[in-house]
Parts: structure tokens; C-alpha cells; sequence
């Protein structure tokens, strides 16, 4: 994961979020569209810092999270503005799609 991806927790979620544009990866260890998912995220974190911020809630760790937010199916993103969530998706993506909902969202 890279660097410019930060883990969240119940503590450190809303911070995360209130501010700017965030786009969060609800994700688990043994989800196969998770870990094809992740190095995308990662390149659209480099493409995109300084504008979007990106974030994880592994949901096996964080149950209080995905149960706040009614994550139902892997990998679901939430994307974020100002502390309010304004798009989602659950399904695994290509970068181009990935970054023509950022886009649109934001």
C-alpha cells in the first residue's frame, strides 16, 4: 500500500474525511476484486495528491465502520466531500473508470 494511502480506524475516520475530498476502500484480506483493485488505487493516489485524499477501512478490523455505512459487498469505494458521502461503488474497476467517477464526483 502506498504511502499516500492512510489506514482508518473509528478513531481517525471522521477526521479523514470532514475536510476536502476523500475516497474511502472498504476492503478485506480475502477479497480476490480487493487485491486486483488496490494497485489502482494506488496509482490514482500518486496521480491524484494533493486533490483526492485516499483511505482504508479493512472491514474484518472495523466492523463498527462497514456496519455505519452499510458496506454489503467487496471492494466497495465511498467517495467523500467535506464529510459527506456524495458517490459509491462496489465492484472491482479499471483506472480510467476509477478516475472518470472521481471526476464526476468531485
Amino acid at each position: 500500500m502506498s504511502e499516500l494511502i492512510k489506514e482508518l480506524n473509528a478513531r481517525t475516520f471522521d477526521s479523514f474525511i470532514s475536510r476536502g475530498n476523500s475516497v474511502v476502500d472498504f476492503w478485506a484480506e480475502w477479497c480476490g476484486p480487493c487485491k486486483l483493485l488496490s494497485p489502482i488505487i494506488d496509482e490514482v493516489a500518486k496521480e491524484l495528491n494533493g486533490k483526492v485524499k485516499f483511505g482504508k477501512v479493512n472491514i474484518e478490523e472495523m466492523r463498527e465502520l462497514t456496519g455505519k455505512f452499510e458496506v454489503m459487498s467487496l471492494p466497495t469505494l465511498i467517495f467523500f466531500k467535506n464529510g459527506k458521502e456524495v458517490e459509491r461503488e462496489s465492484r472491482f474497476m479499471e483506472k480510467k473508470n476509477l478516475l472518470g467517477m472521481i471526476k464526476a464526483a468531485f
